[in-house]
């Protein structure tokens, strides 16, 4: 292995600035000892003078014992006409009792003078001078060059006086941020390149990149092949406008691709479960077609192709999924082939060969029921239970003898307004059971739960993370089949499951006990897996 990076991730700083992110004192808490566990070296845990919540996050973390990672506050440099043992923004980064601290300030002259109403040598003082009080109270200081790239296009000579203030201060990285999300490759590798060049020998150079012209993970790249060593940025990359440099990626890039360290060589396996608990976490579904990471990224549906990865993953696959905590995936349709097919049917019963019967029942059932609407693709739950019950290795848990719904308008109380009942028989033992909920799907699957908890404790375990509806014909109108696709969770696994039909609460009902039978079939194979 290579040159090490120092990775610093703001999930919980520039992260939690993105549209509907908003995280409590005990998400950030997990998202601290997932990050930890990852094997980040530093993060960025909020700024202690913005908010109460981030001043009382960080009294909890003063409990925490991490083993990889530091925390580190974040705040400005003080503000003109104040010195800093009076500047409440720099005395709560004191109070945060963190070894390390991020401080920002302006290196774009127009922003001193047109935004801050500040004088150019007043800012570089404001620089110098925060900088070495946080440094002769014991901290290491990491100074953030805010707008640095559009300031050194603007006015290079004060832009990298603004760096010489931090350096002088005692600053142990100058790291550049690309504020706006507007710079090119070429730019950033040029004035990288002149920063790594001019301090490189003093103190180490970083990276902070956002994403508005789609550059952010290529940005961080370019500025590590230009000499940078400590790279910012948000796990999953998403923040303010669109987002910030999606360190998952980078991680992967650098260490997978270019030869650097990022984080310990026997954490790397767990990028995607850390990914995907942090997706829970921030309630968020992690997006598909995310590289490394995504439930997409190493799926396979034409085929052609799956027959080639089954031979030889190579023939399509950059790496192997397993070196990022990912797994192949097989996506399931009428142009997927007979392989693929084989495939699934083998997990169950290995003496299945290519030409058994019952593959090709399998593909005219698959075809049969896409024509009217599924799809397989996307249900990975589903199609494993088609397979099950086609080869006799399917036992359903719970006979439905019916479930009704209903609405009530107005409402009787404003968090709900759908009520479901149901009566399902367990080895000869009937449950009847009720719910309410903020719709007919909701009530439904809280009444399911009541009445299976009892037999089948592990269904409070999952959570329906996301819930689509498709209209397959829109020429009907209401009167129109739909395609329902239920996402769930039990926090460590995720899968897909599937309804069509006329009726909308059918064809959720359809896809919600499917999702219910995959969890609790899946249960019981781990545990006679452990008897064995």
């Amino acid at each position: 292995m290579g040159k090490t990076i120092e990775i610093l991730d703001s999930t919980l700083r520039d992260g939690a600035q993105g549209e509907g992110i908003s995280y409590s004192v005990q998400d950030k808490i997990h998202i601290v000892r997932a990050l930890d566990e990852l094997g980040v070296a530093y993060i960025e845990a909020g700024n202690p003078g913005s908010n109460p919540k981030d001043m009382e996050f960080f009294e909890e973390t003063k409990k925490l014992e991490l083993r990889h990672a530091r925390l580190v506050a974040f705040g400005s440099t003080r503000r003109k006409d104040t010195s800093c043992p009076e500047d409440a923004n720099v005395q709560s980064l004191l109070a945060a009792e963190t070894d390390t601290v991020v401080i920002f300030g302006k290196s774009w002259d127009f922003q001193v003078t047109d935004i801050l109403h500040a004088t150019l040598e007043e800012n570089v003082a404001m620089i110098r001078d925060t900088v070495a009080y946080l440094r002769s109270r014991g901290r290491t200081v990491l100074y953030d060059a805010e707008h640095f790239f559009s300031g050194y296009q603007a006015n290079a000579d004060y832009a990298m006086r603004t760096l010489q203030a931090a350096v002088d201060g005692g600053a142990q990285t100058l790291c550049l941020c690309e504020t706006k999300g507007g710079c090119m490759l070429d730019d950033c590798a040029r004035i990288t390149s002149a920063v790594v060049e001019r301090f490189g020998a003093s103190c180490a150079v970083g990276i902070h990149t956002h994403n508005d012209c789609g550059l952010a993970v290529a940005n961080s790249l370019v500025a590590v092949g230009a000499g940078a060593t400590h790279v910012q940025g948000v796990l999953l990359g998403f923040g303010e406008r669109t987002g910030n440099a999606n360190l998952s990626t980078i991680i992967a890039d650098l260490q997978l691709k270019m030869g650097y360290e990022c984080i310990p060589a026997d954490r790397i396996k767990q990028l995607t479960p850390i990914c995907r608990r942090v997706s829970e976490i921030t309630n968020i579904a992690l997006y598909a077609g995310m590289p490394y990471v995504g439930g997409n990224a190493f799926a396979h549906k034409a085929g052609m192709h799956i027959d080639a990865v089954i031979k030889n993953p190579a023939a399509y696959e950059h790496i192997a999924p397993e070196s990022v905590g990912n797994e192949r995936v097989f996506l399931m349709s009428e142009v997927a082939g007979r392989s693929l097919i084989l495939e699934k049917i083998q997990k169950f019963d290995a003496k299945i060969t290519k030409n058994s019967p019952i593959v090709a029942d399998v593909i005219k059932t698959v075809k049969d029921l896409e024509h009217k609407g599924y799809q397989f693709e996307g249900a990975d739950g589903s199609f494993e239970l088609l397979v099950r019950k086609a080869i006799g290795k399917y036992q359903p848990f719970f006979k439905l003898h019916y479930y009704k719904t209903s609405g009530e308008i107005p409402l009787v109380d404003k968090n709900l307004y759908a009520f479901a009942q149901l009566k399902i028989e367990v080895d000869g033992h009937i449950e009847l059971a009720a719910g309410e909920g903020m719709g007919p799907v909701n009530a439904l699957d809280r009444a399911l739960r009541a009445a299976l908890k009892s037999f089948y404790p592990a269904v409070e375990q999952i959570r329906l993370t996301d819930y689509k509806v498709r209209v397959l014909d829109g020429k009907s109108a209401t009167a129109a089949r739909v395609r329902v696709l239920i996402e769930s969770s039990d926090g460590t696994d995720s899968w897909t499951t599937i309804g069509v039909s006329y009726d909308v609460v059918e064809a959720s009902w359809m896809a919600l006990v499917d999702s219910f039978e995959y969890k609790l079939i899946k249960d019981v194979e781990k545990k006679f897996q452990k008897l064995l």
